[in-house]
């Protein structure tokens, strides 16, 4: 037991130092060359001998860093609860049709009624936009996490559930392809973009609205570390443990549709980080403890997502890959990985 309590310790320290690795790295990373030196100066808030690095540092990079740092924690973190709550290794936002529901709510900000509320427009509402697309992000993924919870009730079998979220993210992305459709060609250029996955075009304004929604979702998610636990042992335990269902899943409801809304609304649907991470944090921890899954979760999927990022950036070049395309491209071996390890990958989820 203290042998396994020193490594899980040993793991987590050294998530922290590459997470503090890669978070400096990601700054440094990008098409303009700026010496250690001065990104550190800059980071110190000390002057730097070239405004236009002091301007990339701090109003370009170390957003898009602390973005991904979110970005990682949140869809990580939703993925673990989904696993748990579901007792399916192969549940994530994505899987499930809650990324898709996410994209709903932004195509009715972004495409609705033939307007000018497009992307632009939402960044000249600043703070006020922000809160509006995370709103309607939010309420789509909550709306398709709640059809499936409703579903879930009947059906008793995780792969004809997993089957029947596939089919919800279906109709859902087919009713955005049919307002796709109606929109006009300026509107559509945007939201094709913002498909393709950015965390690069997460502005000052988004960063604190998105911020402040993820740090409290992380939060209600590990408020809930215990009811996860209980969960694991299935719904019949849990209840003659003295634990609330209904509420537990309401929370869990909750912190997944804002974690998942929000990091959507702003930085596309972004795949696999979901499903991938919490399956590599419990190989690497060997534990079912969401006490310690959760924080070593966030760690795992902050690495990942700042590494994709630095990936994305194409070092030596001046070109730059939508971020969905390096995780899918990374994550899915990761999955294939963990599910060969694992000869039995339902084992923790029993």
């Amino acid at each position: 037991m203290i042998a396994r309590a020193n490594r899980q310790g040993l793991i987590l320290t050294i998530l922290g130092i590459l997470t503090l690795a890669f978070f400096a790295l990601d700054i440094m990373s990008g098409s303009v060359a700026i010496p250690l030196k001065e990104v550190f100066k800059i980071v110190a808030f000390q002057e730097s001998e070239n405004t236009a690095w002091l301007f990339i540092v701090e109003k370009i990079r170390i957003p898009k860093a602390i973005t991904a740092v979110l970005a990682g924690c949140g869809l990580s973190v939703s993925g673990l609860q989904m696993q748990t709550l579901f007792r399916n290794p192969l549940a994530g936002p994505s899987e499930l049709g809650i990324t898709a529901g996410a994209g709903l709510g932004v195509a009715s900000v972004m495409l609705a009624g033939g307007g000018s509320a497009g992307m632009y427009a939402i960044r000249e509402l600043g703070i006020s936009g922000s809160w509006l697309v995370i709103l309607m992000a939010s309420l789509g993924s909550g709306l398709v996490m709640s059809l499936i919870i409703l579903i879930a009730g009947r059906v008793k079998d995780n792969v004809v559930l997993l089957i029947v979220g596939v089919m919800i993210g279906t109709i859902t992305l087919s009713v955005v392809s049919v307002w796709q459709y109606i929109s006009q060609p300026e509107q559509l250029q945007e939201y094709i973009m913002w498909t393709f996955g950015s965390l690069g075009g997460v502005t000052q304004y988004h960063l604190f609205a998105l911020a402040v929604v993820v740090v409290f979702g992380l939060v209600l998610a590990y408020i809930c570390s215990k009811s996860l636990n209980a969960l694991l042992l299935g719904e019949n335990y849990a209840k003659s443990m003295g634990l609330s269902i209904v509420r537990t899943r309401l929370l869990i409801m909750i912190s997944t549709s804002l974690l998942t809304g929000s990091i959507t609304a702003f930085c596309g649907p972004i795949g696999f980080i979901g499903i991938a991470i919490p399956h590599l944090t419990r190989s690497l921890l060997q534990t079912s403890n969401h006490r310690i899954l959760i924080p070593a979760t966030c760690l795992t999927g902050t690495v990942l997502m700042l590494f994709c990022d630095i990936v994305a950036q194409l070092p030596g070049t001046e070109s730059v890959i939508p971020i969905n395309v390096v995780t899918s491209l990374l994550g899915a071996p990761v999955v294939i990985w963990v599910i060969l390890r694992s000869n039995n990958l339902r084992s923790s989820f029993s």
